[in-house]
């Protein structure tokens, strides 16, 4: 059986995979992150719970962040960052410009990357410097 919660997909099934579809789960991997993050910072109440989770997810605030962790990617994660910023998305929200759209893309897509080679501590890593909190493990 496998085990979901700690893969470590091959290379080569890895390439197989599209950017979109790296992109698609690491949506939820950072929808994941982000909500643990603001139970453990105890905003984990009601309306103020969703509200603080949908400002940390959109596009925009999600390009910030990827902005946050451009210099400490290595050169591998670099690749697979602009493997999703050079995705062929159809459609992009009004809330976010284009540019700012494929960086929360790629983004994304590092993250899915990182999950499903099972690297959850690279990931933990990078999301503690997305928040900006010091030290990161």
């Amino acid at each position: 059986m496998e085990n979901y919660f700690h893969l470590r997909l091959p290379e080569d099934t890895l390439r197989g995979i599209s950017s979109i579809g790296l992109a698609h789960l690491g949506d939820a991997v950072y929808e994941l992150l982000v909500r643990s993050y603001l139970c453990a910072q105890g905003r984990a109440t009601g309306k103020g719970l969703h509200r603080s989770a949908v400002e940390l997810v959109r596009a925009e605030a999600q390009s910030q962040r990827a902005e946050r962790i451009l210099p400490l990617l290595t050169e591998e994660e670099l690749h697979v960052f602009k493997r999703g910023r050079n995705a062929h998305v159809h459609t992009i929200p009004h809330s976010a410009s284009r540019s700012e759209y494929l960086r929360a893309t790629a983004l994304e897509c590092l993250l899915g990357h990182l999950y499903l080679t099972g690297q959850t501590d690279r990931i933990n890593q990078l999301f503690c410097a997305m928040m900006e909190e010091t030290p990161c493990p």
